[in-house]
């Protein structure tokens, strides 16, 4: 380690506590000035604040409370702009944000458990270290086990013994260029001082744009309730795994019609999908050979929203620029791990990756004994801004017009946790730029802070859980943390088989 890094980890670690105890509501302020919300607005949200929800070291709880908090408070203002009358009441409430931030964990379908994580997906004691591997998907251990030399069917015990006489980071790039996934931990000061790490540290929590001078987007009002601030907008939805999906899901349980495209050839783990389908359909269809089918539903389309590694679509006319050409007026938002600037732009990323990479798993945990967050928290977090993100490009489209683009990061928002959800970026001296002594309004502006409902203790996820029939089976499941005065309480339609519906509108 340098001795940079050094002065970075004394500054992390003792930030920690002051960051957790100080962000209550900084995060909520934050989020929303870098959404270009109305500052003015935050008067609408409320929490209920609920300790022992997502207990962390770093202000986990709080990051969640925010993201939501920003989506919600987007959702209202969209609502508002439909309905003439004022922006509805947002709360938030601690209990239903830890229980949906951890969905994938209470999901059952008829009564079985789901499985979220494979055996070779885990942290492993290097001769130098510690790595973390993603081999959820079959292919994905196939090029891990693949670069280590080993065969397909190789047991936990083989890589163990492997891994144990070779160095962490060399396995990490030898991994990366076989096409899997292994990072090596870092403490805050190693990723401080990385290449990438610094890269994002000097980038923004989210990106957000216009494109050109498109008309502004005339909406019929909404009638009758629930209240769907996405009612009669259509989602292509072209994204995996976690993130990009919570997103589409929320902008599904606010109303739209979410239509998730997946390449044939590579399906989705069965109890993924089903916890991030709710309100939606899924087709298959491969956009190299059925670019017309693709063309189709472009043209009718309002949103899109892609959740691969930066440059992977470009090729079928799908970065900001080409859809803005082809359908000018759309909503552009694009999730990945590491961002699109900086030497890992274009690697493949998960949550538990990049807590690895960036310190958190050291501050969770420490060195010898790396932990976790409580929940996938960069994943979940990320998907609820970018359903803001769409939820804002909406409403300004209405107001100035403009094709517009949003771009986030699990990376991103990583940096924005640790630094104790203050500034990150663009020059800015939020908490954690001088070790969680700057004062957050340096950066954020200073706002009223959100108003707390009421305090009462976590006891358990019960509360926020529902249970519906579908064509899966009996499903319990989370339920939507998004809450807003006339709002939708639910999803309208509950998961159905991965990839089992035509690649049309309804």
């Amino acid at each position: 380690m340098t001795g940079t890094g050094r002065e970075a980890d004394e500054a992390a670690h003792g930030a920690v506590d002051e960051a957790a105890a100080g962000a209550e509501y900084v995060g909520a302020e934050y989020a929303w000035k870098r959404l270009g919300g109305d500052p003015a607005l935050l008067s609408r949200v409320s929490a209920v604040v609920r300790e022992g929800a997502l207990p962390a070291r770093l202000p986990v709880r709080e990051l969640a409370r925010a993201c939501v908090a920003a989506c919600a408070l987007a959702a209202a203002e969209l609502t508002a702009r439909r309905t003439g009358r004022d922006v509805p009441a947002v709360r938030v409430d601690d209990g239903a944000v830890a229980t949906a931030f951890t969905s994938e964990r209470h999901l059952l379908v008829d009564g079985r458990a789901p499985v979220n994580f494979a055996p070779l997906s885990r942290f492993w004691r290097t001769a130098d270290g510690t790595l973390r591997t993603h081999a959820n998907y079959p292919h994905h251990r196939a090029r891990f086990l693949g670069a280590l030399g080993l065969p397909p069917d190789a047991s936990a015990d083989a890589v163990a013994a492997e891994l144990a006489g070779r160095s962490a980071r060399a396995v990490e790039e030898e991994v990366y260029a076989a096409g899997g996934l292994a990072v090596a931990l870092r403490t805050p000061g190693e990723w401080a001082v990385h290449p990438h790490g610094a890269a994002v540290a000097g980038q923004d929590l989210l990106e957000r744009g216009r494109l050109d001078s498109a008309p502004a987007r005339v909406f019929p009002p909404l009638a009758g309730g629930p209240l769907l601030p996405m009612a009669g907008l259509r989602v292509l939805d072209l994204t995996r795994v976690i993130a990009g999906p919570v997103a589409t899901r929320t902008l599904a349980l606010l109303g739209a019609d979410v239509l998730r495209l997946d390449a044939p050839w590579l399906p989705e783990l069965p109890d993924q999908h089903a916890d991030t389908g709710f309100g939606k359909r899924s087709a298959t269809l491969d956009l190299g050979t059925d670019r017309d089918a693709f063309a189709s539903l472009l043209a009718s389309a309002d949103v899109v929203v892609t959740g691969y590694r930066p440059g992977a679509l470009d090729r079928f006319g799908l970065t900001p620029e080409a859809l803005a050409a082809r359908r000018p007026g759309i909503v552009v938002a694009q999730v990945s791990a590491w961002g699109g600037g900086g030497p890992w732009a274009g690697r493949r990323g998960f949550d538990s990756l990049v807590q690895v990479a960036t310190g958190i798993a050291s501050v969770e945990g420490g060195p010898d004994r790396p932990g976790a967050l409580p929940a996938q928290a960069l994943d979940h977090g990320t998907g609820h801004l970018l359903a803001a993100a769409v939820l804002r490009a909406l409403t300004e489209q209405a107001e100035e017009g403009g094709t517009r683009y949003a771009r986030l990061a699990l990376a991103r928002t990583a940096t924005w946790l640790t630094r104790g959800l203050g500034g990150t970026g663009g020059g800015g001296k939020g908490r954690g730029r001088d070790g969680g002594r700057g004062r957050p309004e340096e950066d954020t502006g200073a706002v009223a802070p959100v108003a707390v409902a009421a305090d009462a203790p976590y006891t358990g996820p019960d509360a926020w859980l529902g249970e519906t029939g579908s064509p899966l089976g009996r499903l319990r499941y989370a339920l939507p943390p998004v809450s807003f005065a006339g709002g939708p309480a639910d999803w309208s339609r509950p998961p159905g088989p991965w990839g089992a519906q035509p690649a049309r509108w309804e």
